[in-house]
Parts: structure tokens; C-alpha cells; sequence
């Protein structure tokens, strides 16, 4: 895999294309480098993240949401929350930021292949399985039966609407969408309750695959209820949350042995099952 880093420490101008409103706190922004050479040759994994830097106000981590299926360009989608995300939702089309990276493990795509997938997402934790999805999309005969279960506190929080609409139509893919509650004046017609109420509904065998990301307290009921329906080894976890510098030297991600920005974001089960503050 070609990777854009050379130095690590050093980040490289990139162009704001595109941004576009997702929910009242999200937005999706894409970014392009400046030198052709450094975009056409820039490759990633999903799963893995940037670092994003914004001269005045810092810099932060931010998954990965597109695919590197798609050479043209990279995306990410932010939820406005501080220093760095209010700088970059004021951003405009055409300004230019600053990129380290790509950091961090992705998901195993060469084990991936040929397997039976579920994709379970709960509100922001789809961002970073977009990129798998779009990935599994583009190369669908690479991959097996794919399952997409997603769920957000409310319907005015869910993201990526039409390719929601879009991934809902294929007839090779499953997608199952909840929301955990309807507050007065929002509009919904489908599922109701936290995402482990779908999972009872979606029919998987021992082999299937399943991979989570999602808010830190929702991993530990969604493991509770693959317990004994999927192997440990075959149950990917991103982390993504802990990730501050990138290159391990903070410490901020550090989880007993482990830094999340070296090791992880993406991580089995098995491999951290016990591992005390990862889950």
C-alpha cells in the first residue's frame, strides 16, 4: 500500500472542494491535495485516520469516511464540537488545511474478503464504516452477503441520507436502520429502540464477520449480544474515539500495552477482550 507519509511530523496542504450539511452539528467536507502526484499516489485503508490542521486554532484526528476506492479525493465528516471542529465548519470551499498522515491500523481487508459481513454503526461510528462500506460496494464481488445495521438517538441525526436511500435499494446488501427515540415534531416510520434491537432481526452464521463502531457504551451491549453467535476473532472494534497526536507520543490513547493510534484504531475482540479501559 503507498502511503502519504514521509515525515510524520510534517503536514501537507490540502483543498477544501467540497462541504456539504449533513445534520445540524455534521458536515461532510472533501479535500483534495494540491499536487496531483501526492493525490494520485495517496492510498489508506479503512479504518484509518488524519490528522487535520488548521493554522490559529490546532489540530485533530479525524477518521477517514471515504473510500480509497476513489483516487480523486478524501473526505471526512465532522461533528462541531470544539476548537478545531468549529474552525473547520467555518471553513469555505477553496481554503486550504493542513494533513498528516494516514495513521493507524484499518480494517483487515485481505481477511475480509470472501466473507460474510454485518456492519453495525450507532451514530457517529458510521463515519469511519462508510469508508468500509463504499469499499465492499465498489469491489462487490470481492466480498460476500453484507449486512448494514445503524442506528441514531433521533431521526434528524441520521447521516449520509441518500446513500442510505441508495445502499436500502441494492439488493445485495441489508440494511436495517433504528433510531431511539421520535421526538414531537420529527417524522419516522421504521424501527424504534437502540441498535441491539436489530440484530435479533438479521439472520448470521458462526463465520459471519461482524464490525462495530459506535459511542464507547454501546460496544459492550452490542458484544453481549453477539455473545456465542460470532467468533471473538471475527469481531472488529474501532476505537477511533481515544486518538489525539497520531504517532504514539501523547499517550492519550493509551490502553494498558497498547496505543490506539499504533495499534488500533481498529482492533478483534479477541485481542482486547481483556485488556482493562478498552471497552
Amino acid at each position: 500500500m503507498k502511503t502519504l507519509v514521509v515525515n510524520p511530523y510534517l503536514p501537507i496542504p490540502a483543498r477544501c472542494t467540497k462541504i456539504v450539511s449533513q445534520t445540524e452539528l455534521e458536515k461532510l467536507f472533501r479535500f483534495e491535495f494540491l499536487g496531483k502526484t501526492i493525490q494520485e499516489n495517496f492510498d489508506y485503508l479503512p479504518g484509518q485516520f488524519l490528522e487535520l490542521s488548521i493554522p490559529g486554532f490546532g489540530e485533530a484526528p479525524f477518521s477517514i469516511t471515504s473510500t480509497p476506492t476513489k483516487k480523486e479525493y478524501f473526505e471526512f465528516c465532522v461533528r462541531k464540537v470544539g476548537t478545531v471542529t468549529g474552525a473547520l465548519h467555518d471553513l469555505k470551499e477553496g481554503k486550504k488545511v493542513g494533513i498528516r498522515g494516514p495513521f493507524g491500523n484499518g480494517f483487515p481487508l485481505n481477511d475480509l474478503k470472501g466473507r460474510d459481513i454485518i456492519v453495525i454503526a450507532g451514530g457517529l461510528g458510521l463515519v469511519p464504516l462508510r469508508s468500509l462500506i463504499n469499499y465492499i460496494l465498489d469491489k462487490r464481488d470481492k466480498f460476500g452477503a453484507l449486512k448494514i445495521l445503524y442506528g441514531t438517538k433521533q431521526p434528524k441525526e441520521l447521516l449520509f441520507r441518500d446513500e442510505l436511500k441508495a445502499w436500502e435499494e441494492r439488493k445485495d446488501v441489508e440494511l436495517l436502520i433504528t433510531v431511539d427515540a421520535v421526538p414531537e415534531g420529527q417524522e419516522w416510520s421504521g424501527n424504534v429502540g437502540v441498535v441491539t434491537t436489530l440484530i435479533p432481526k438479521v439472520e448470521m452464521h458462526k463465520d459471519y464477520t461482524a464490525v462495530i463502531c459506535g459511542p464507547p457504551i454501546m460496544y459492550k451491549f452490542v458484544l453481549r449480544k453477539l455473545d456465542g453467535k460470532l467468533r471473538e476473532d471475527l469481531i472488529f472494534l474501532s476505537l477511533e474515539r481515544r486518538m489525539r497526536c497520531g504517532i504514539g507520543k501523547c499517550g492519550h490513547c493509551a490502553i494498558g500495552p497498547k496505543y490506539t493510534c499504533l495499534d488500533g484504531p481498529v482492533f478483534s475482540y479477541e485481542e482486547i477482550k481483556n485488556l482493562q479501559g478498552a471497552i
